[in-house]
């Protein structure tokens, strides 16, 4: 086998885990709170990429910490809020609203760094308002939960813009944990004002979660994603990894946690359309460079 198949369907695999871990986390974050999960998962990924690579913390530097901690705070923001929307909604549609920020990002870009957006963007943009138009007239009640996945789609967008600044500055695996810790800074701070301090995960069901986002979603996934890069095109690693949102949809009806309806498969369909557009290869330069971003 090839090295860029190889590397095309370890992609795959992260994708899988991806949809795997909105499955696991959605009745996960009911017996636990909130901030205490991502505070739990975040920690241990920290500490795993840590052991793995110890002299990573030889390449801290003031601007590394300051600009990946920026960066953090958009990170975690987006991690937050996806998680308090999969409380109030589904595993499908909150990978769906996720994935917005895959059309969202140029816009993002070209409003902050008067970036040109192109028309397959514009193209994008408008065919991911119509398939979320669809999901909200039948598929979702929109509520909070939604209103949370809306802030989250777009702080992963503003956190990739801002990688598309800075990440060319820095060593990837060093950003990558000084943004992790920020994650978990965030999410335990979150857990002592809202959560009443640490709460232990009570089961080994929500252990078993925990471990599975952590170690597979994402920290295995950061070092799958880099490697990956390393044989694929970025725009190709980008239209595989957007598969992520089928692949929620997928596992969440097959193991019975949802049914799926007209409405809902329409508009996740069209929104997936509006990423596949945007993400699709062309010979014009990348608007916004895209590095690695574990999920």
């Amino acid at each position: 086998m090839s090295r860029s198949r190889l590397a095309a369907l370890a992609l795959i695999s992260v994708a899988i885990a991806w949809g795997g871990a909105f499955v696991l986390m959605e009745p996960a974050i009911e017996r636990q709170p909130i901030f205490n999960f991502l505070a739990f998962r975040f920690t241990i990924a920290v500490l795993v990429m840590v052991a793995v690579r110890p002299g990573v913390l030889k390449r801290f530097n003031k601007t590394l910490v300051i600009q990946g901690s920026l960066l953090g705070l958009a990170l975690g923001g987006g991690y937050v809020t996806q998680t308090i929307g999969l409380h109030y909604s589904t595993a499908a549609i909150t990978g769906f609203f996720t994935g917005l920020y895959v059309a969202l990002t140029p816009l993002l870009a070209w409003i902050l760094l008067k970036n040109r957006v192109s028309t397959k963007a514009l193209v994008g943009v408008l065919l991911a308002t119509l398939g979320l138009a669809i999901l909200s007239s039948g598929a979702i009640e929109f509520g909070w939960g939604e209103v949370a996945l809306l802030a989250c789609a777009l702080l992963f967008a503003l956190h990739i813009v801002g990688l598309g600044v800075w990440s060319s500055n820095h060593e990837s695996y060093a950003l990558t944990v000084v943004q992790l810790a920020v994650c978990a800074v965030l999410s335990w701070a979150g857990a002592f004002a809202w959560e009443g301090g640490i709460q232990t995960p009570p089961d080994g069901g929500v252990w078993f979660a925990i471990i599975f986002c952590a170690v597979l979603a994402t920290a295995l996934a950061f070092f799958v994603q880099t490697w990956a890069q390393g044989f694929l095109d970025p725009s190709r690693v980008a239209i595989i990894l957007t598969s992520e949102v089928v692949w929620t949809a997928i596992i969440a009806y097959s193991v019975g946690q949802e049914q799926p309806t007209f409405v809902s498969l329409l508009g996740g369909g069209i929104m997936l359309a509006a990423m596949l557009i945007v993400e699709w290869p062309t010979k014009q330069k990348e608007l916004v460079p895209r590095e690695p971003m574990v999920h």
